[in-house]
């Protein structure tokens, strides 16, 4: 009975020993292909897996909805990324303008700063309360500064 069990099992071709390393091979290469395939699947990032896998198609039809699908994908991501780059652009559009403001106001208190000209025996020896009363004038381009009115002290 095992003599009998032995050779059913396994079919007719149990004691093939050519048979027997050539389902190893098989099973070796399917199983080193799978790895690859795992590998490049981990390795590819969710939209370029489409890549990575060979489609085969029924018909045509199919394959021109499949094909369909890629390019409303395409297209959505392409609209996302001109989107992404607007948004890039009126951000540092707006970041531009307040540089500039900035320069313009440090450049006015620069010029103010250079008009003043403090003598010790003026009425202001104060540098914040002179800038508190100085007026920017535009058409000139220059700071309207409040006549210093000088005190002159005599010793008796």
């Amino acid at each position: 009975l095992q003599v009998l069990e032995q050779q059913v099992v396994g079919g007719e071709q149990a004691k093939n020993k050519d048979l027997k390393e050539k389902h190893k091979r098989r099973k070796k290469y399917a199983d080193e292909r799978r790895m690859q395939l795992v590998a490049a699947l981990q390795q590819a990032t969710e939209d370029s897996s489409d890549w990575v896998l060979l489609n085969v198609y029924d018909s045509i039809q199919e394959e021109v909805r499949a094909k369909s699908k890629l390019l409303e994908k395409m297209q959505k991501r392409l609209q996302a990324a001109e989107t992404e780059i607007k948004d890039l652009q009126s951000e540092f559009e707006l970041e531009k303008i307040d540089y500039l403001n900035t320069i313009r106001r440090l450049e006015r208190d620069l010029m103010l700063c250079q008009q003043l000209l403090v003598r010790r025996d003026c009425n202001y020896s104060n540098l914040e309360r002179i800038k508190r009363e100085s007026i920017w004038d535009e058409e000139n381009g220059c700071w309207k500064i409040p006549e210093p009115v000088i005190q002159k002290t005599q010793l008796p």
